[in-house]
C-alpha cells in the first residue's frame, strides 16, 4: 500500500457535488450508529448457571435475527456515505493546497487517537478484572467480545489510507474501477464456496467494502441522484429481487449479520438497496434533518462518531456483568435468552445502552476531535504509519484483546501516530480534520 497524491483530473468532481455540507447525509449516518449499537445490544447476552455468569450471542441459531439484521445492518450504508464524504473531504483539502498525505494524516489521526485510548483503557480494565479474581474464561470472553467490532475501525483505516488511490482510480475510469472491486468481491465468494476453505471470505474485507466506498463516490459526484427515479426504482427492485433469489437458493444466508463475518458479495445488493432508497427520498430526508431536534441528534453523534462507535461495545460488556453482579449477589434469576420475560426486557435494555454509550461518548469526545498535528511530508512514511496502525488492530482481531496484546497495540498506536507526524513540527497544529465520516 502506497499513498501517492492524485492527479489533478481526480481533484476535481465529474459532477458538481450537491453541497459542500449534507445535513440529510449527516443525519442518515448517525442514525447508523445509532443503529450498529442497536443491533449489538440485542446480541449480547447474559445468564448464570450454577452461580456463575454465562455471557452468550443471544442471536445464535434464533430465527429473530434475520428479520432484525434486516433493519439495522446499516454497514453497507455506512461505508457508501464514508466514500461520499471522503470524496468531498479530499477535494475541499486538494483545494485548500493540502496532499494527498496530509489528508490521509488527518483522517488517521481522527480514527486511531480515540483508539488508542479505548484499546488502553480496556486493557487495564482486564487487568484490574484479573486481580480482583475474575475467572480467566470470562475475561477471555470479555476481550474477545470487545474485539469483535474492530474490524470496522481496520477497514475503514484501510479505505481512508487508500482514498487518494481510489479517487484518481474513480476519476479516469469509475465504470472500470468499481466493476474490478465488485467482480472482486463475487470471485472471493465462488472461490471460498468452490473449494470450502472458508478462511478465503476475509479477501472481501476489503473488496466489498472498498465497492461499497466506490459507490459513495458516485452518488459524491451526483450521479446516482442524476438517474431517473424509475431507473433508480428499478435498481433497488432488482437488488432486491436478486438477493431474495440468492437466500432462496441457498447462496447466501438471510441473516444479514452473517454476511459480514466475512463478508460477501450480498453486502453489494443491500447497499445499492440502501443508496437508491436514500436517493429517492433524499429531499425529504434533507428536510427532516433541519428539524431543531434532528439537527441536534445528528450534531452530537457527528462530533462523536468513532468514539461512540469504540466505546459502545465495552458498555454492554459492563452492562451484561453487572447484570450477572446484581443477579449473583440478590439471588434474582436472569431471564432465559429468547424468553418472553427476555424481550419484554429489552426495551429498557436498549434505551439503557443508547444513554450510557452516550454519556461515555461525552465524556471521550476530546479525543476524537483534538485537531491533527502537522502530516509527515513523506509518503513512504505515511504508508508505514498507515501499516503499522493496521497491524495493531489486525493483531487484536486474530488474538483477541488481553493485557499483553492491548499493551502491544497502543505501543503499535503509538508509533503510528507518531510516523503520521512532522519530525520538525510534532506540536504545530495543522487545519482541523473534517469528521472522519463527515463531508
Amino acid at each position: 500500500m502506497t499513498i501517492v497524491q492524485a492527479p489533478p483530473s481526480a481533484a476535481a468532481p465529474a459532477r458538481p457535488a450537491r453541497a459542500l455540507r449534507d445535513t440529510g447525509i449527516d443525519f442518515i449516518r448517525a442514525l447508523c450508529v445509532v443503529g450498529v449499537v442497536l443491533l449489538h445490544a440485542i446480541m449480547v447476552g447474559v445468564t448464570v448457571v450454577d452461580g456463575t455468569p454465562v455471557f452468550e450471542n443471544a442471536s445464535d441459531g434464533t430465527w429473530w435475527i434475520a428479520p432484525v439484521s434486516w433493519l439495522l445492518q446499516v454497514m453497507p450504508l455506512f461505508f457508501i456515505i464514508g466514500g461520499f464524504s471522503g470524496l468531498i473531504a479530499y477535494r475541499r483539502a486538494r483545494g485548500r493546497g493540502e496532499d494527498a498525505t496530509g489528508f490521509v494524516a488527518g483522517r488517521m489521526h481522527r480514527l486511531l487517537r480515540p483508539a488508542l485510548f479505548t484499546i488502553g483503557m480496556v486493557g487495564a480494565s482486564l487487568a484490574v478484572l484479573a486481580m480482583i479474581g475474575v475467572p480467566a474464561d470470562l475475561i477471555a470472553i470479555a476481550g474477545f467480545r470487545y474485539g469483535q467490532p474492530l474490524w470496522f475501525l481496520g477497514v475503514f483505516l484501510l479505505c481512508q489510507a487508500l482514498l487518494p488511490l481510489l479517487a484518481a482510480a474513480h476519476g479516469r475510469a469509475p465504470l472500470l474501477t468499481i466493476g474490478a472491486f465488485a467482480a472482486a468481491s463475487v470471485g472471493v465468494d465462488v472461490l471460498r464456496a468452490v473449494s470450502g476453505i472458508d478462511g478465503l471470505g476475509f479477501l472481501n474485507l476489503g473488496f466489498v467494502w472498498i465497492t461499497l466506498q466506490q459507490l459513495g463516490f458516485f452518488f459524491a459526484d451526483g450521479r446516482i441522484d442524476a438517474l431517473s427515479r424509475r431507473t433508480r426504482i428499478t435498481a433497488a427492485a432488482g437488488a432486491f429481487a436478486l438477493l431474495l433469489c440468492t437466500f432462496a437458493m441457498g447462496v447466501y444466508s438471510p441473516d444479514l449479520v452473517a454476511n459480514i463475518n466475512p463478508p460477501t458479495a450480498a453486502m453489494l445488493l443491500v447497499g445499492v438497496i440502501h443508496i437508491a432508497l436514500v436517493s429517492l427520498h433524499r429531499d425529504r430526508i434533507e428536510r427532516f434533518s433541519g428539524r431543531p431536534y434532528a439537527a441536534a441528534f445528528t450534531a452530537f453523534v457527528t462530533r462523536r462518531t468513532m468514539t461512540i462507535y469504540l466505546w459502545h461495545m465495552p458498555v454492554l460488556l459492563a452492562m451484561a456483568g453487572l447484570s450477572a453482579v446484581v443477579a449473583i449477589t440478590t439471588g434474582l434469576a436472569l431471564p432465559e435468552l429468547g424468553s418472553v420475560e427476555w424481550w419484554l426486557g429489552r426495551p429498557l435494555w436498549l434505551v439503557l445502552a443508547l444513554g450510557v454509550s452516550a454519556l461515555v461518548a461525552v465524556a471521550f469526545t476530546r479525543f476524537e476531535t483534538t485537531p491533527a498535528p502537522r502530516a509527515a511530508g513523506s509518503a513512504r512514511r505515511m504508508t508505514l504509519a498507515a501499516f503499522v496502525g493496521l497491524s495493531a488492530v489486525l493483531m487484536l482481531l486474530v488474538f483477541g484483546t488481553s493485557v499483553a496484546t492491548a499493551a502491544i497495540a497502543v505501543a503499535l498506536i503509538l508509533g503510528s501516530l507518531r510516523l503520521a507526524r512532522r519530525s520538525d513540527a510534532p506540536g504545530r497544529p495543522a487545519v482541523p480534520p473534517l469528521p472522519v465520516l463527515a463531508g
